[in-house]
């Protein structure tokens, strides 16, 4: 019997297509199997470990509590046993309880933080539409908006990578010093531009034998050591340090002009302001005297 050339290609394309099925469904097991892990936090608060890019869930019970208070806050009871607007407590926190929120991931760094809207908003995705919200869609709205915020109100979490590897510097600090030179600044105007030879400064005069002394051994007078032409007996040296005082003016010669408030007469003549206080003593002393005399006579 002759084969057939048609059933013989297809079975060969049957072949092919399930062995490329096979290689396509173990790559995609092994990528699943790679994937980032869930790291599950106890409570809602507090701090949660796990690797960098760990998906972070939460258990329903934790956050079970407040869902469950929140609703009651909106429930409304005729003699506190009949329900009026089908909000049930009970049976949203049995519901949440039931379920696992993911809440975040941890970042690709020390740590981060989870803040209390994201887990929030996880809670409301899981209760959205519960028939223990209430009756009515406003009803379900305003409960589940008390639950959520209650939940981000008392929630936050922070994230702490566990394979977190600080990074290091590949830059090498340089291995020229800065300059130690201590040689002073010769620019035009610098504090110790007249330090510097060549500099608009001057240098400080190395030689004083310039300036005019006393003789040792003669005794002079003070009142000529500094006389009016600026020059010491035996020397024509001016005091001045080599300046010609000749060409100054009196006023710069005799700086200050000082005078006594005393009047021009000589300095032995008795003036007025004396004459009046010996006679006031005079009369001052006379009187004393005849009292002293006048209470002995009696």
């Amino acid at each position: 019997m002759p084969k057939n050339p048609t059933w013989l290609r297809t079975r060969r394309i049957l072949s092919v297509t399930a062995l490329a099925a096979l290689v396509t469904g173990g790559a995609f097991l092994g990528s699943g199997t790679a994937s980032a892990a869930t790291t599950l936090a106890n409570q809602c608060t507090g701090s949660v470990s796990g690797s960098m890019g760990d998906t972070v869930a939460l258990p329903g019970s934790s956050v079970s509590a407040l869902a469950k208070q929140a609703a009651a806050s909106k429930q409304q009871t005729l003699l506190w046993i009949i329900p009026l607007n089908g909000v049930n407590p009970d049976g949203v926190a049995n519901a949440l309880s039931a379920k696992t929120l993911t809440v975040g991931t941890v970042p690709s760094s020390s740590g981060g933080t989870i803040d209390g809207k994201s887990i929030g908003s996880a809670v409301g995705q899981a209760l959205q539409g519960n028939a223990a919200l209430g009756y009515s869609a406003d009803t379900k709205k305003q409960v589940l908006d008390a639950i959520t915020s209650s939940v981000t109100s008392n929630c936050g979490l922070t994230t702490l990578a566990t394979n977190y590897t600080p990074p290091t510097s590949s830059s090498t600090p340089s291995s020229s010093s800065p300059s130690t030179s201590t040689s002073p600044s010769n620019s035009e105007g610098g504090p110790l531009a007249n330090l510097i030879p060549g500099s608009a400064g001057t240098a400080p005069q190395r030689d004083y034998n310039g300036i005019p002394t006393a003789t040792p051994g003669t005794a002079v007078a003070p009142g000529i050591r500094y006389p009016a032409n600026g020059t010491l007996p035996g020397s024509a040296a001016p005091v001045t340090g080599g300046q010609d005082t000749q060409s100054q003016g009196p006023d710069v010669l005799n700086a200050g002009n000082a005078e006594s408030l005393a009047t021009s007469g000589g300095a032995s003549d008795i003036q007025l302001p004396m004459l009046l206080a010996v006679i006031v003593l005079a009369g001052v002393t006379a009187g004393l005297v005849r009292t002293w005399a006048l209470r002995r006579a009696s």
